[in-house]
């Protein structure tokens, strides 16, 4: 019975991995969020805070055991593995189902986020004038970014490794969307789907015993674009934790507080009812990426008429909301078990 629980909890961590890395990847949806609902926000928090000098002193003496326990490694491979499984194939799954649904893909998103808010917000009692202060100014910023036009596409190095940094924030800090900031940043084409998709044919190819990808100058900058993301992710999620960890403990109702600001503030980018404004280039002419797909500027917001398509899409909002209360039942049954 304990081992085929055992099994079953090493499932769970990587299903729950599997939704920190699809929700990772949608513009104005938090991984942290997924992380914060679902009842292991703190834990993953603390396992990261683990990785110190003192792990580090571990790994260089070879205490591999010692380090892999030190840093709660079970938990930490087992989330990452889901994360990573996600990026090839749930993501995928999610790129197609926002290109031909997009209207009631958004409409699940937005109900989890209104979900979430329920979930953080009914447990918070320490209502004060500094927490209210602190949650004005998170609804505050979470509204201004969704409002801000998106930088041009950029493969620096130095500017890749920033935006990995800047990328993980979602995943610490629940409501603040890290691929909405690439977006904002102008690399989200260029680190979270032309980079992976050559990672991706490049396995492929290996697979096949091709290396023909050795002599692709193009395929080998994309790769080193790739590792300079991940090398910043990396960092980001390791700093991100120690001070997130530092805040929690010393101003832990004025952090869920502002959090709670940040996910309020976030409908509007994951307002399901939008049309989508491109890139124009002096002339006219739409803009495209190294895809060859239109650049997405921005997106006009609206009130939709009162049709069919709407009424589906409130029962899309419904059933994200029904997911967030699900996740809500576990994480609350898992805590009574432990």
């Amino acid at each position: 019975m304990e081992s085929t629980r055992t099994l079953t909890d090493k499932l769970f961590l990587i299903l729950k991995g599997l939704g920190m890395g699809a929700a990772n990847k949608v513009p104005g949806v938090s991984g942290g969020v997924v992380a914060f609902v679902a009842g292991f926000y703190e834990e993953f928090i603390y396992s990261l805070r683990k990785v110190n000098k003192t792990a580090f002193k571990l790994l260089i003496n070879g205490r591999f055991n010692s380090f892999y326990k030190y840093i709660n490694g079970r938990f930490l491979s087992l989330l990452f593995l889901g994360m990573i499984v996600s990026y090839f194939s749930i993501s995928k799954v999610l790129d197609y189902l926002i290109k031909h649904y997009e209207l009631f893909v958004w409409s699940v998103f937005f109900g989890m986020i209104i979900g979430s808010i329920y979930y953080i917000n009914k447990d918070f009692k320490d209502w004060n004038y500094k927490t209210y202060i602190s949650l004005a100014i998170g609804i505050i910023l979470g509204i201004s970014i969704s409002f801000l036009n998106p930088a041009k596409e950029n493969d620096n190095l130095w500017f890749v490794f920033f935006c990995g940094i800047i990328s993980v924030s979602g995943m610490t800090l629940p409501g603040f969307s890290g691929s909405f900031i690439l977006i904002l940043l102008g690399n989200y084409v260029l680190l979270l789907v032309d980079s992976v998709n050559a990672l991706y044919d490049t396995f492929t190819e290996i697979i096949r015993g091709d290396f023909g990808f050795i002599k692709n100058l193009e395929r080998i900058r994309m790769l080193k674009v790739l590792a300079v993301f991940t090398l910043g992710s990396v960092t980001g999620l390791v700093t991100f934790s120690h001070a997130l960890s530092y805040i929690l403990n010393h101003y832990k109702s004025i952090t869920l507080s502002a959090i709670i600001g940040f996910i309020i503030g976030s409908l509007g980018v994951v307002w399901p009812w939008k049309k989508t404004i491109y890139n124009f280039d002096a002339s006219g002419n739409v803009l495209l990426d190294s895809r060859g797909e239109m650049i997405i500027k921005n997106y006009q917001r609206f009130i939709p008429e009162l049709n069919s398509e709407t009424y589906y899409a409130i029962c899309f909002i419904i059933l994200g909301i029904a997911i967030v209360l699900a996740l809500e039942w576990y994480g609350q049954k898992t805590r009574k078990i432990t």
